[in-house]
C-alpha cells in the first residue's frame, strides 16, 4: 500500500469513526459492544446476547447526467442538505434496485424527467461520508419536467451557463466536468475517482 492509499485509509477510518455508532442489535435489540470478531479485520458491532454482527457499509447515491440537444439537466434542491443549490438528479439507491434503475427512478423523482438511461459514466468514491457515487449519461426524451417535492424547479443549462459556485456536492462538479472534457473530445468513458 502506497503512502497516500495509507493515508486515505487512516484519514477514511477516522472520519468514519466519528459517526454515529450503533448501540443495539438490529436482531434482538440488546445492547452491543465493538471488537473485532474472529476471521475478520475490523472492529464491528456484535451482539452480546444472541452473537449477531451489525455490518455497516457504504451507501450508493445513483443518478444520472441527462442531456438535451447541448444541455445538461440540473435541479435545484428543496431539501437539505444544500437546499436552494444545484444538483444532477440523483438519490439513495433503495433495496430491490439494480444501479440502472435507481438512477431511472431519481431522475423521475427528482425532475420528473423522461429519459434513455446510457452507460455508466462516474463512479466517485466518497469515504469520509461512506458513499459510492455513480452517474449514468442519459438522453432526455422531452424538455418538460415536472419536478417533485425535492426540487425547487428542473432547468437546462449549456456549459457556460452552469452555476458552478452554486452546486451541491464536489461529485456533481467533477462529473460535470468530465461530461463537458469528454463531449469537447467527442470521446466518452468510464470516470473512477477518490472525493476527499
Amino acid at each position: 500500500m502506497s503512502c497516500i492509499e495509507q493515508r486515505g485509509t487512516t484519514l477514511g477510518a477516522m472520519l468514519l469513526s466519528q459517526r454515529t455508532r450503533i448501540q443495539h442489535c438490529r436482531a434482538c435489540g440488546t445492547a452491543v459492544a465493538y471488537r473485532v470478531p474472529p476471521d475478520d479485520n475490523r472492529e464491528r458491532a456484535i451482539c452480546g446476547r444472541c452473537g449477531h454482527i451489525q455490518y455497516e457499509n457504504p451507501l450508493n447515491v445513483v443518478g444520472t447526467v441527462p442531456v438535451w440537444e447541448d444541455k445538461v439537466l440540473l435541479c435545484r434542491r428543496n431539501i437539505e442538505p444544500r437546499h436552494g443549490f444545484w444538483t444532477l438528479p440523483a438519490g439513495f439507491l433503495e433495496l430491490g434496485e439494480t444501479t440502472a434503475h435507481g438512477a431511472l427512478r431519481e431522475t423521475d423523482e427528482e425532475a420528473g424527467a423522461l429519459i434513455e438511461l446510457g452507460p455508466l459514466f462516474s463512479l466517485l468514491n466518497v469515504v469520509q461520508v461512506g458513499q459510492v457515487h455513480l452517474f449514468y449519461l442519459a438522453t432526455l426524451k422531452s424538455d418538460v419536467f415536472h419536478p417533485g417535492p425535492e426540487t425547487i424547479e428542473a432547468r437546462l443549462f449549456a456549459e457556460h451557463e452552469i452555476p458552478w459556485d452554486e452546486l451541491a456536492f464536489r461529485t456533481v462538479k467533477v462529473t460535470l466536468q468530465h461530461f463537458f472534457e469528454c463531449r469537447r473530445v467527442g470521446q466518452f468513458a468510464l470516470h473512477c475517482s477518490d472525493i476527499g
